[in-house]
């Protein structure tokens, strides 16, 4: 299960809508061993697609350093889907490569604001996928 609070969740959500129609692509960093997602790295999608995102490789090199200078790792990797619903699609399945991490996807495909959007987490190993639940909390 994800157990995440209302504001990094919030913030994920906010970054999906704001570079709608594009997909947003981020991380949420947390001390290492500890499965609880702390701090919120917004990323530019380097492809600025509707229906891929692609880390830029520099700043991607740049935030495992700075991961690793703060003794933390990718807890959660979010994207979002703009014109389908929130599941990993094959080429999300075949990039997974954090086998410890969460892969949150939100669904932005009702952009408007007036419906609801989707907001799943799931787990990646070796092209498995399998859902989990998510925990919304205000504080650790």
């Amino acid at each position: 299960m994800l157990t995440i609070t209302q504001a990094l969740r919030d913030q994920i959500v906010a970054h999906a809508r704001k570079d709608h129609p594009d997909e947003a692509c981020g991380v949420v960093a947390g001390p290492a061993g500890t499965d609880r997602p702390e701090r919120f790295v917004p990323m530019l999608n380097a492809a600025r697609s509707p229906t891929f995102y692609e880390f830029d490789s520099s700043d991607l090199l740049k935030l495992y350093r700075d991961l690793d200078d703060r003794d933390e790792e990718p807890v959660v990797i979010y994207h979002s889907h703009t014109a389908t619903e929130a599941y990993p699609s094959r080429t999300d399945i075949s990039y997974a490569n954090e086998p410890g991490a969460h892969y949150v996807l939100v669904s932005t495909a009702d952009a408007d604001d007036a419906g609801p959007f989707q907001f799943r987490s799931f787990r990646i190993v070796d092209g498995e996928v399998t859902e989990e639940d998510v925990q919304v909390v205000q504080a650790y």
